[in-house]
């Protein structure tokens, strides 16, 4: 059975965990806080990491692949070679250019650090930017960002999207999303009978680390 080790509340992680739902194929939780990884398997020590029956995997986007080739039935990629790349397109802007620019902000947004006035001006013109040219490639007038079917992206946009929006919100006062149909885009995925549990185990797993945190100061 495969093994999903990480933590639940890691947005990589229930990317990952979202595809293994969504497909349907058994697997395994194992928590794995970064700094108690297998450097084996994960050398650079980061969440997640899957085990397999033929070795290890890491990195989210090296583990949604092949997932996806070793278990093509319920597929969460087109038929065709043009469909694929568009929903590779659309998960790499919400990756490098939604998630990563935001995430400079979680300091400030979720853990009480402080985030520069350089660093501050340098993520929302970034963002505003690139919120605007991800505008031009999703499909919000749809069921999934890619059309008709769920796809991979809208794995990524489920753990990802809130957290632009909350961070932005939380350090600059605005939903930088807030233009954007998000909220019933999200309240449809969350619809999904399994998606109760990832959120709920999402909660518990923030609330413990925000409790083992708080243990080690």
């Amino acid at each position: 059975m495969l093994k999903l080790c990480g933590f639940s509340a890691s947005n990589y992680y229930n990317k990952v965990k979202i595809a293994l739902l969504e497909k349907g194929l058994p697997f395994e939780e194992v928590l794995a806080w970064v700094g108690q990884t297998d450097m084996k398997a994960t050398p650079l020590g980061k969440v997640p990491y899957l085990v397999t029956e033929h070795g290890t995997l890491c990195e989210s986007e090296v583990i949604m692949n092949y997932i996806e080739d070793a278990f093509p039935e319920h597929p969460l990629l087109p038929s065709d070679a043009f469909g694929k790349a568009k929903v590779r397109e659309l998960d790499t802007f919400l990756e490098l250019h939604l998630e990563l620019v935001a995430r400079q902000l979680y300091p400030q947004a979720f853990f009480g650090g402080k985030v520069s006035d350089g660093t501050l001006e340098k993520v929302e013109a970034q963002l505003t930017k690139n919120i605007a040219a991800f505008t031009q490639l999703a499909h919000f007038d749809t069921p999934y960002l890619a059309g008709e079917k769920m796809t991979l992206a809208d794995c990524a946009a489920y753990v990802h999207l809130p957290l632009v929006s909350s961070a932005t919100k939380l350090v600059y006062g605005r939903d930088f999303l807030a233009d954007l149909p998000v909220r019933d885009y999200l309240k449809r995925l969350g619809e999904k009978p399994y998606m109760t549990k990832v959120n709920d185990d999402r909660k518990a797993n923030a609330a413990l680390m925000m409790q083992l945190r708080s243990g080690a100061k």
